[in-house]
């Protein structure tokens, strides 16, 4: 196998996972994947594949004249037959249902996300005349509440970096492990609020990646375009200190060109470093869910609040739609517009 980067091999193992869900799907399932492949990103078609399993599962456990099938045993005559309510129920079962050995629930959020894929999967159909009919038209897809932005202040970026700097508040047998990566966990959380970069495009720098000179990383986004993203002082040291360390540690086999190693000396999964998160966050500020991806929200957050530059926030978090960006920090411009109103005085004091 030819040598590949972290994000083709990435690429390449999603391409296997959808290939090997296709083989559980019904025949004409492929044509939907391969009809929307232009239009989509690997990891898209993959999250369409397991939503569509879920939609057959049902159709088999709710409806008698399906029970005892595989979902690769369904024709295109019975997808024409499924009604509105059908889909509706589906919905309804969608909320909280049990597979295998634990409870799934979904929120507003996951109902969307199904609800899209399975209509994205009718269009397909209807559009290229397979199904005369289209019931998942007439479904309308679930109302997103909006939710506040969970952040941290910049005291609780202070705190937060000061714990993985001491470790005083962790267990005695995290501490055991902090010995041993402190200097890890310092770079990796510094450089995710030093320029709000995606976790998977943390995991992914090789040591090659960084620009030292210029403080400059080369990433890779969703999608997988490059990116250089340029990082501060603050961010530059620690990657130094750890740099240092990373020149002594022998990595495994595949794993060489890899900047953030595990103590099995391999590449950092997403999941490592969203648990290393975890870890430190819960001991700072415990009534707070912190993600990596609410460290990427409190850095897109200071720096709005910095420059006042939407464009440029967009920029910087790789946001191919500025109204995303929009989206995301809308009530921070109506703060900054409240300020507005005392900025300015009219008579001297």
């Amino acid at each position: 196998m030819p040598n590949l980067s972290y994000s083709e091999q990435t690429e390449r193992s999603i391409h296997i996972k959808l290939m090997h869900m296709q083989k559980e799907l019904p025949l004409f399932c492929k044509d939907f994947f391969r009809g929307i492949e232009p239009q989509t990103q690997p990891r898209t078609r993959l999250a369409y594949a397991y939503d569509l399993s879920v939609f057959f599962d049902f159709l088999i456990n709710s409806n008698p004249l399906y029970k005892d099938r595989r979902p690769s045993d369904f024709k295109l005559e019975d997808i024409e037959n499924v009604t509105t309510a059908d889909i509706e129920e589906y919905l309804e079962y969608l909320k909280y249902r049990p597979d295998e050995d634990r409870e799934v629930i979904n929120k507003e959020s996951g109902l969307k996300r199904k609800l899209s894929s399975l209509k994205s999967f009718y269009n397909y159909l209807f559009r290229t005349e397979r199904i005369k009919t289209n019931p998942a038209a007439l479904v309308k897809l679930p109302k997103i509440h909006d939710k506040d932005i969970i952040r941290l202040e910049y005291n609780e970026v202070a705190e937060l970096l000061d714990e993985v700097d001491s470790g005083e508040c962790l267990t005695e047998r995290q501490k055991l492990y902090h010995k041993r990566t402190r200097v890890r966990d310092a770079a990796i959380l510094t450089l995710l609020l030093g320029t709000g970069m995606r976790v998977s495009e943390c995991v992914g720098i090789n040591i090659k990646d960084i620009d030292f000179e210029n403080t400059a990383v080369r990433i890779h986004r969703k999608g997988g375009k490059e990116a250089v993203v340029y990082f501060g002082d603050e961010v530059l040291d620690a990657l130094y200190a750890y740099r240092e360390e990373r020149r002594h540690i022998i990595a495994e086999s595949g794993h060489e060109e890899a900047f953030f190693l595990s103590l099995q000396n391999k590449r950092m999964s997403v999941r490592s470093i969203e648990n290393m998160v975890k870890k430190y966050a819960s001991v700072v500020t415990p009534l707070k869910h912190i993600t990596p991806h609410k460290l990427r929200s409190t850095y897109g957050t200071h720096l709005y609040q910095e420059t006042g530059d939407i464009y440029l926030v967009a920029d910087v978090l790789g946001h191919s739609d500025v109204n995303t960006t929009k989206k995301h920090y809308a009530a921070m411009k109506e703060e900054r517009l409240r300020k507005a109103r005392s900025a300015v005085k009219l008579r001297n004091a």
